[in-house]
């Protein structure tokens, strides 16, 4: 019997099952936020199943032949406290199969400025790289090339603004015709796509949790995905801070019966969205405090939508417990 660190790990043979899971993908932190970030995209339906979130600590993808198994080991020396390269070398050492060169890994956490480590096996199907930095990790096999996981690391690079906002900009760096490249002959690139950010606070209940289970013909799941991403206010989605003057200003949070908005009198129309990015009710502002009744939605993260007179929006989430 392996002997692992620090605690028994004891996998039947019913916790775990094998099929090829070819993918692309990037987890990443916000060192400045807090936030821990999960996006990816493959040829087969149900890409989201790599990502494992811990909220406040990092983030484990497990990708390539994927292992439930081996999952779930990584997601529990995480929890231990394991570094990220600490918990690759563990995940060699002790595959669940005994055969490792198949598998394909990226974790990063949080910790002194960011950590990430990466693993590509020998044996994981051609084209196959990963590339990281001090807080992301980006890693694919069957790709078209090199050039999809640099696009990729360029547009996360480069793009301003949130966590969210430069991982959906990673995904449209991948976003040609096969990509993965089993989608080519369908002119797409994947067939499901995911994009799950977490706060440092959330539980099971992540902050942005978006995912394109299985596209229908001819619908790229990237495109897809912006949609949901746009629907929720997209890059211009904050958290609720109520910290400075003259910002809008909501309470209580976490919310249960009502909400309270002040400082909206230079908005003209609040629409109020579920998380999947469906409107709920649109009201109309008429001085500079509003009482919103919420008793009657079940728990979880809502979207409030600010529309000015010139229609500029600013989009905030809010959480009912």
């Amino acid at each position: 019997m392996k002997k692992f660190p620090y605690f028994l790990y004891i996998i039947f043979c019913c916790n775990y099952y094998l099929y090829a899971q070819d993918t692309f993908s990037i987890c990443a932190v916000d060192l400045v936020t807090g936030e821990v970030g999960s996006a990816g995209a493959s040829c087969i339906p149900g890409s989201k199943i790599i990502s494992d979130i811990h909220p406040g600590v990092g983030v484990v993808h497990t990708q390539a032949y994927y292992i439930l198994g081996n999952q779930n080991y990584a997601e529990d020396l995480m929890d231990a406290g394991y570094s990220p390269e600490q918990i690759i070398d563990s995940l060699i050492a002790n595959d669940v199969l005994d055969d490792p060169t198949y598998r394909q890994y990226g974790i990063v956490d949080l910790v002194d400025g960011g950590r990430s480590a990466a693993y590509t096996g020998i044996n994981t199907d051609d084209y196959k790289n990963h590339i990281t930095g001090p807080t992301y990790s980006i890693q694919g096999n069957i790709l078209l090339g090199q050039q999809i996981l640099d696009s990729m690391e360029a547009k996360f690079l480069n793009t301003e603004g949130t966590l969210a906002c430069k991982l959906m900009a990673a995904l449209q760096g991948a976003n040609v015709p096969g990509a993965d490249t089993r989608c080519l002959d369908d002119g797409i690139s994947s067939l499901s796509s995911f994009l799950r950010v977490a706060l440092p606070t959330d539980g099971d209940d992540y902050f942005i949790n978006l995912n394109v289970q299985n596209s229908p013909d001819g619908y790229e799941p990237i495109d897809s995905l912006q949609t949901l991403f746009d629907a929720i206010g997209g890059c211009s989605i904050t958290t609720i801070k109520n910290n400075a003057a003259g910002e809008i200003k909501i309470f209580p949070v976490p919310a249960s019966d009502n909400i309270i908005i002040e400082n909206i009198s230079a908005y003209e129309k609040i629409i109020l969205k579920g998380i999947d990015g469906k409107t709920i009710s649109e009201n109309f502002v008429n001085g500079n405090s509003m009482t919103m009744y919420i008793n009657n939605l079940a728990r979880g993260y809502y979207i409030l939508q600010f529309i000015s007179k010139d229609n500029v929006m600013v989009s905030a989430k809010f959480i009912i417990e």
